[in-house]
């Protein structure tokens, strides 16, 4: 049973597609727990999550799945000329929306859906490849933010 007097930080955040028609799938982890699993993101997706203030070290992972080549059309000169992506926006703490030097502690690893190695790249909102967005933070999450923000 929980504690009634225990403090929790809301997570959350929006996760959209670039197009969906196409079935890109999602995964939204806080820890080892999966708060949303879907095949196909066709509508915007909202996720709210509280998570216990208990002085610990915590990850948000944002997996992309379910991508494939046919999914990016390219031209003659190798030149992307339509995708699909999957747009994660609105990411926030206690409703405090993480600010650009925060997003810069965001790590985004991914084989380029299978075509290369992997890379540890930054996040800047879009996820194009399956992969994982990764976000360490620890609790409680004021002192995170004002030592972060």
């Amino acid at each position: 049973m929980s504690d009634p007097m225990t403090d929790f930080v809301t997570i959350s955040g929006n996760i959209n597609s670039s197009n969906t028609k196409i079935p890109l799938g999602v995964e939204v982890w806080i820890d080892d727990t999966c708060i949303i699993n879907t095949d196909h993101v066709d509508s915007n997706i909202q996720f709210n999550q509280d998570l216990a203030e208990d002085e610990a070290e915590h990850e948000l992972r944002i997996v992309l799945k379910n991508k494939v080549a046919a999914h990016t059309k390219i031209d003659d000169q190798n030149q992307r000329i339509e995708d699909v992506v999957l747009l994660i926006t609105d990411l926030c703490f206690d409703g405090i929306r993480l600010a650009h030097n925060c997003q810069q502690l965001i790590t985004y690893t991914h084989d380029l859906n299978g075509t290369g190695d992997i890379t540890h790249d930054r996040f800047y909102g879009e996820i194009g490849c399956n992969g994982t967005v990764s976000l360490k933070f620890t609790t409680p999450i004021y002192l995170w933010l004002l030592e972060n923000m």
